[in-house]
Protein backbone atom coordinates (compact mmCIF):
# COMPACT_ATOMS: atom_id res chain seq x y z
CA UNK A 1 0.00 0.00 0.00
CA UNK A 2 1.41 3.28 -0.92
CA UNK A 3 2.35 5.96 1.66
CA UNK A 4 0.51 9.00 1.66
CA UNK A 5 2.62 11.90 2.36
CA UNK A 6 0.57 14.76 1.83
CA UNK A 7 0.85 17.53 4.12
CA UNK A 8 -2.33 17.24 7.17
CA UNK A 9 -5.05 20.16 6.56
CA UNK A 10 -5.35 22.59 8.84
CA UNK A 11 -8.50 20.38 10.32
CA UNK A 12 -6.39 16.98 10.68
CA UNK A 13 -3.98 18.99 11.72
CA UNK A 14 -6.14 20.27 14.58
CA UNK A 15 -8.06 17.64 15.19
CA UNK A 16 -4.85 15.53 16.14
CA UNK A 17 -3.64 18.21 18.72
CA UNK A 18 -7.27 18.10 20.37
CA UNK A 19 -8.14 14.71 20.50
CA UNK A 20 -6.70 14.21 24.50
CA UNK A 21 -7.35 16.37 27.32
CA UNK A 22 -3.53 14.83 28.84
CA UNK A 23 -1.09 17.58 28.28
CA UNK A 24 -3.72 19.47 26.07
CA UNK A 25 -1.20 21.95 24.12
CA UNK A 26 -3.30 25.16 24.49
CA UNK A 27 -0.61 27.23 23.03
CA UNK A 28 -0.29 25.23 19.83
CA UNK A 29 -3.86 24.90 19.24
CA UNK A 30 -4.72 28.01 19.27
CA UNK A 31 -1.57 28.97 17.54
CA UNK A 32 -3.39 26.41 14.63
CA UNK A 33 -6.51 28.51 14.84
CA UNK A 34 -4.74 31.04 12.00
CA UNK A 35 -3.79 28.21 9.43
CA UNK A 36 -7.72 28.93 7.64
CA UNK A 37 -6.90 31.90 6.95
CA UNK A 38 -3.00 31.37 6.21
CA UNK A 39 -2.45 27.70 5.24
CA UNK A 40 1.27 28.13 5.01
CA UNK A 41 1.62 29.60 8.60
CA UNK A 42 4.06 27.76 10.62
CA UNK A 43 3.09 27.19 13.69
CA UNK A 44 6.76 25.54 14.87
CA UNK A 45 7.99 29.12 14.69
CA UNK A 46 4.75 30.85 16.70
CA UNK A 47 5.95 28.16 19.51
CA UNK A 48 9.74 29.09 19.13
CA UNK A 49 8.57 33.01 19.03
CA UNK A 50 7.20 32.72 22.30
CA UNK A 51 9.65 30.73 23.53
CA UNK A 52 11.96 33.76 22.81
CA UNK A 53 9.62 35.56 24.94
CA UNK A 54 9.65 33.45 27.87
CA UNK A 55 13.32 34.00 27.81
CA UNK A 56 13.54 37.33 28.05
CA UNK A 57 11.15 37.01 30.90
CA UNK A 58 13.03 35.04 32.86
CA UNK A 59 16.53 37.15 31.90
CA UNK A 60 14.84 39.77 34.06
CA UNK A 61 13.80 37.26 36.77
CA UNK A 62 15.90 38.28 40.14
CA UNK A 63 17.35 34.70 41.43
CA UNK A 64 15.67 33.25 44.03
CA UNK A 65 12.63 35.27 43.43
CA UNK A 66 9.31 34.07 45.47
CA UNK A 67 5.95 33.79 43.42
CA UNK A 68 5.03 37.26 44.19
CA UNK A 69 8.39 38.78 43.05
CA UNK A 70 7.87 36.78 39.71
CA UNK A 71 4.41 37.69 38.99
CA UNK A 72 5.47 41.39 39.09
CA UNK A 73 8.27 40.78 36.67
CA UNK A 74 5.76 38.88 34.38
CA UNK A 75 4.13 42.44 34.75
CA UNK A 76 6.59 44.57 34.07
CA UNK A 77 8.10 42.65 30.79
CA UNK A 78 4.59 41.72 29.50
CA UNK A 79 2.77 44.75 29.05
CA UNK A 80 5.48 47.59 29.66
CA UNK A 81 8.76 46.36 28.24
CA UNK A 82 6.84 44.00 25.08
CA UNK A 83 3.73 46.27 25.05
CA UNK A 84 1.17 43.80 24.89
CA UNK A 85 -2.21 45.26 25.30
CA UNK A 86 -5.81 45.61 23.91
CA UNK A 87 -6.42 46.29 20.18
CA UNK A 88 -8.64 49.46 21.23
CA UNK A 89 -8.45 50.49 16.92
CA UNK A 90 -10.53 46.96 15.79
CA UNK A 91 -11.23 45.18 18.53
CA UNK A 92 -13.57 43.00 16.95
CA UNK A 93 -10.74 41.90 13.40
CA UNK A 94 -10.27 38.46 13.50
CA UNK A 95 -6.96 38.81 13.66
CA UNK A 96 -7.15 39.52 17.33
CA UNK A 97 -7.70 35.74 17.77
CA UNK A 98 -4.62 34.90 15.71
CA UNK A 99 -1.76 34.23 18.03
CA UNK A 100 1.08 35.00 15.17
CA UNK A 101 -0.92 38.31 14.57
CA UNK A 102 -1.54 39.46 18.48
CA UNK A 103 2.90 38.73 18.16
CA UNK A 104 3.16 40.52 15.50
CA UNK A 105 1.30 43.81 16.77
CA UNK A 106 1.45 43.28 20.36
CA UNK A 107 -2.45 43.80 20.10
CA UNK A 108 -5.37 41.41 20.90
CA UNK A 109 -8.23 40.85 23.17
CA UNK A 110 -8.92 39.59 26.84
CA UNK A 111 -8.26 35.76 25.46
CA UNK A 112 -5.84 35.68 22.80
CA UNK A 113 -3.15 37.90 25.20
CA UNK A 114 -4.21 35.39 28.06
CA UNK A 115 -2.90 32.41 26.03
CA UNK A 116 0.17 34.04 25.98
CA UNK A 117 0.27 35.68 29.36
CA UNK A 118 0.04 31.90 30.66
CA UNK A 119 2.62 30.58 28.27
CA UNK A 120 4.85 32.45 30.19
CA UNK A 121 3.92 32.46 33.67
CA UNK A 122 3.37 28.81 33.69
CA UNK A 123 7.09 29.02 32.14
CA UNK A 124 7.99 30.46 35.31
CA UNK A 125 6.50 27.91 37.40
CA UNK A 126 3.60 30.02 38.62
CA UNK A 127 0.26 28.78 39.39
CA UNK A 128 -1.59 30.27 36.55
CA UNK A 129 -5.15 29.52 34.95
CA UNK A 130 -8.19 31.06 32.78
CA UNK A 131 -10.64 31.79 34.22
CA UNK A 132 -13.61 32.19 31.60
CA UNK A 133 -15.53 35.22 33.36
CA UNK A 134 -18.81 36.52 31.43
CA UNK A 135 -18.07 39.11 28.86
CA UNK A 136 -14.00 39.51 29.70
CA UNK A 137 -11.82 36.65 29.80
CA UNK A 138 -9.42 36.92 33.15
CA UNK A 139 -6.45 35.07 34.35
CA UNK A 140 -5.78 33.90 38.18
CA UNK A 141 -2.66 33.14 39.80
CA UNK A 142 -2.45 31.27 43.05
CA UNK A 143 0.27 32.80 45.44
CA UNK A 144 1.24 31.62 48.70
CA UNK A 145 -0.75 34.94 50.29
CA UNK A 146 -3.89 33.81 48.54
CA UNK A 147 -5.57 34.31 45.06
CA UNK A 148 -4.53 36.94 42.46
CA UNK A 149 -6.66 37.79 39.73
CA UNK A 150 -5.85 39.97 36.79
CA UNK A 151 -6.93 41.59 33.54
CA UNK A 152 -5.28 40.19 30.62
CA UNK A 153 -5.80 43.26 28.80
CA UNK A 154 -3.00 44.96 31.36
CA UNK A 155 -2.04 43.11 34.18
CA UNK A 156 -4.86 44.88 36.23
CA UNK A 157 -4.97 42.58 39.65
CA UNK A 158 -9.06 43.08 40.12
CA UNK A 159 -10.07 43.26 43.78
CA UNK A 160 -13.55 41.73 45.39
CA UNK A 161 -15.33 45.11 44.30
CA UNK A 162 -13.92 45.57 41.20
CA UNK A 163 -14.79 41.50 40.31
CA UNK A 164 -18.11 41.61 41.46
CA UNK A 165 -18.87 45.04 39.84
CA UNK A 166 -18.06 43.14 36.60
CA UNK A 167 -20.32 40.74 37.70
CA UNK A 168 -23.40 42.27 38.37
CA UNK A 169 -24.70 42.64 34.84
CA UNK A 170 -24.27 38.49 34.37
CA UNK A 171 -25.95 37.58 37.93
CA UNK A 172 -29.40 36.67 38.78
CA UNK A 173 -31.86 39.59 40.18
CA UNK A 174 -31.42 37.94 43.88
CA UNK A 175 -27.70 38.12 43.56
CA UNK A 176 -27.12 40.69 42.84
CA UNK A 177 -26.81 42.10 46.99
CA UNK A 178 -24.50 38.95 47.83
CA UNK A 179 -22.09 39.72 49.57
CA UNK A 180 -18.75 39.23 47.77
CA UNK A 181 -16.31 36.48 48.31
CA UNK A 182 -13.54 34.33 46.48
CA UNK A 183 -14.59 31.03 48.42
CA UNK A 184 -14.51 28.91 45.67
CA UNK A 185 -17.84 27.01 45.80
CA UNK A 186 -19.19 28.50 48.39
CA UNK A 187 -20.59 32.10 46.98
CA UNK A 188 -21.77 33.26 43.00
CA UNK A 189 -19.18 35.04 42.31
CA UNK A 190 -16.50 32.12 43.58
CA UNK A 191 -18.38 30.11 41.21
CA UNK A 192 -17.10 32.29 38.34
CA UNK A 193 -14.00 32.41 39.31
CA UNK A 194 -13.62 28.43 38.63
CA UNK A 195 -9.91 27.82 36.37
CA UNK A 196 -11.31 27.19 32.73
CA UNK A 197 -9.75 24.11 30.97
CA UNK A 198 -7.65 24.39 27.91
CA UNK A 199 -10.37 23.11 25.82
CA UNK A 200 -12.88 25.38 26.92
CA UNK A 201 -10.83 28.32 26.36
CA UNK A 202 -9.81 27.49 22.66
CA UNK A 203 -13.81 26.77 22.15
CA UNK A 204 -13.91 30.58 23.18
CA UNK A 205 -11.89 31.63 21.29
CA UNK A 206 -13.44 30.30 18.78
CA UNK A 207 -16.83 31.42 18.91
CA UNK A 208 -15.49 34.90 19.24
CA UNK A 209 -14.58 34.13 15.60
CA UNK A 210 -17.52 32.58 14.91
CA UNK A 211 -19.76 35.11 16.00
CA UNK A 212 -17.66 37.84 14.28
CA UNK A 213 -18.03 35.88 11.05
CA UNK A 214 -21.94 35.82 11.44
CA UNK A 215 -22.17 38.83 12.24
CA UNK A 216 -20.65 39.40 8.32
CA UNK A 217 -22.25 36.69 7.17
CA UNK A 218 -19.19 35.51 6.05
CA UNK A 219 -20.68 32.04 5.60
CA UNK A 220 -17.62 30.13 4.41
CA UNK A 221 -15.30 31.22 6.93
CA UNK A 222 -17.50 30.66 9.56
CA UNK A 223 -18.18 27.07 8.16
CA UNK A 224 -14.47 26.34 8.83
CA UNK A 225 -14.82 27.92 12.39
CA UNK A 226 -17.60 25.36 12.96
CA UNK A 227 -15.68 22.95 11.31
CA UNK A 228 -13.45 22.99 14.43
CA UNK A 229 -15.93 23.57 16.90
CA UNK A 230 -17.13 20.05 16.26
CA UNK A 231 -14.03 18.57 16.22
CA UNK A 232 -13.34 20.08 19.36
CA UNK A 233 -16.68 19.68 21.28
CA UNK A 234 -18.31 16.82 19.35
CA UNK A 235 -21.02 16.54 21.45
CA UNK A 236 -21.69 19.98 21.69
CA UNK A 237 -24.92 19.80 19.39
CA UNK A 238 -25.95 23.58 19.01
CA UNK A 239 -22.83 23.57 16.88
CA UNK A 240 -23.82 20.61 14.35
CA UNK A 241 -26.89 22.43 13.93
CA UNK A 242 -25.02 25.63 13.25
CA UNK A 243 -22.88 23.69 11.00
CA UNK A 244 -25.90 22.19 9.28
CA UNK A 245 -27.31 25.97 8.62
CA UNK A 246 -24.44 27.26 7.33
CA UNK A 247 -23.97 24.52 4.70
CA UNK A 248 -27.31 24.92 3.54
CA UNK A 249 -26.65 28.87 3.36
CA UNK A 250 -23.62 27.68 1.27
CA UNK A 251 -26.08 25.03 -0.72
CA UNK A 252 -24.50 22.18 0.69
CA UNK A 253 -27.46 20.36 0.57
CA UNK A 254 -26.22 16.85 1.67
CA UNK A 255 -23.95 18.31 4.43
CA UNK A 256 -26.71 20.42 5.67
CA UNK A 257 -29.46 17.45 6.06
CA UNK A 258 -26.63 15.78 7.72
CA UNK A 259 -25.47 17.79 10.27
CA UNK A 260 -29.05 18.61 11.07
CA UNK A 261 -30.92 15.04 11.24
CA UNK A 262 -28.15 14.75 13.89
CA UNK A 263 -29.07 17.62 15.56
CA UNK A 264 -33.18 16.43 15.47
CA UNK A 265 -32.34 12.86 16.81
CA UNK A 266 -29.51 13.66 19.35
CA UNK A 267 -31.86 17.02 21.13
CA UNK A 268 -35.72 15.93 20.31
CA UNK A 269 -37.16 18.62 22.38
CA UNK A 270 -35.38 21.39 21.50
CA UNK A 271 -37.00 24.30 21.57
CA UNK A 272 -35.85 24.56 17.69
CA UNK A 273 -37.22 21.78 16.86
CA UNK A 274 -40.66 22.50 14.72
CA UNK A 275 -38.53 25.08 12.44
CA UNK A 276 -35.51 22.91 11.87
CA UNK A 277 -37.95 19.97 10.86
CA UNK A 278 -39.23 22.65 8.18
CA UNK A 279 -35.61 23.74 7.12
CA UNK A 280 -35.31 20.03 6.64
CA UNK A 281 -38.22 19.55 4.75
CA UNK A 282 -37.37 22.62 1.90
CA UNK A 283 -33.88 21.08 1.73
CA UNK A 284 -35.13 17.33 0.72
CA UNK A 285 -37.19 18.93 -1.86
CA UNK A 286 -34.35 20.37 -3.15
Amino acid sequence: MPLNLSPPTPLSYFASLVQSDDQFPLLEAAASLAQDEEPTLDVQQVLDDVARLVKRVKARMPEAADDLTRLANLTQVFYKDLGFGMNANDYYAPENSYIFDVLRTRRGIPISLAVIWLELAQALDLQAQGISFPGHFLVKVTLEGGLVVLDPLTGESLGLDSLSDRLSPYRAPEDQFAAPDLDEGETPLGLYLQACPPRDMLARMLRNLKEIFRSQEDWPRMLQVLERLVVLLPEAWDERRDRGLVHAELGHVHEALQDLRQYLEAVPAAPDTAALRNRVSELSAL
